[in-house]
């Protein structure tokens, strides 16, 4: 069968790439995630945690993330369970939790370090390329938040 309207075709579509090697980039980290036990999804948290200077609000969190709550919250259950964050509510607003890392959230820093490394160096294009496609991916994200 052919399609009738051009536009249509899988190849033209740029949302099928995107998806398509999010799926591969998500598959690669928990090959280098899973000794550690962590999801990539739990490694983002971390890595905004792990950034921040302070406890994070949940929405603060979130916001960082691009994720809802409804996704957000799973996520740092098990991380609190695991043991890397700790939630509790904000003595200067009861209404806002806050997440912060455990000694063992800081730590886990040093089992991961060499991840992105690790990730590069398994990836086909030079750390110019990768870099200009972060800078890339970027653009259009920035176009679809404000589109």
């Amino acid at each position: 069968m052919t399609a009738r309207h051009p536009q249509l075709a899988l190849d033209q579509q740029i949302c099928f790439p995107l998806y398509a090697a999010s799926r591969a980039m998500t598959r690669a980290y928990a090959d280098l995630l899973g000794p550690v036990g962590l999801t990539y999804p739990q490694y983002l948290v971390l890595l905004a945690l792990w950034e921040a200077s302070v406890p994070m609000s949940v929405g603060e969190l979130g916001a960082r993330l691009q994720l809802d709550s409804g996704t957000l919250t799973p996520l740092l259950k098990r991380l609190e369970g695991m043991g890397h964050v700790e939630r509790r509510r904000d003595p200067d607003d009861e209404r806002r939790v806050l997440v912060e890392l455990t000694r063992s959230g800081v730590d886990l820093q040093d089992a991961v370090a060499e991840v992105p490394a690790a990730l590069i160096a398994a990836e086909p294009l030079t750390l110019e390329q990768v870099e200009d496609l972060r800078r890339r991916l970027d653009e259009v994200l920035a176009a679809a938040r404000a589109g």
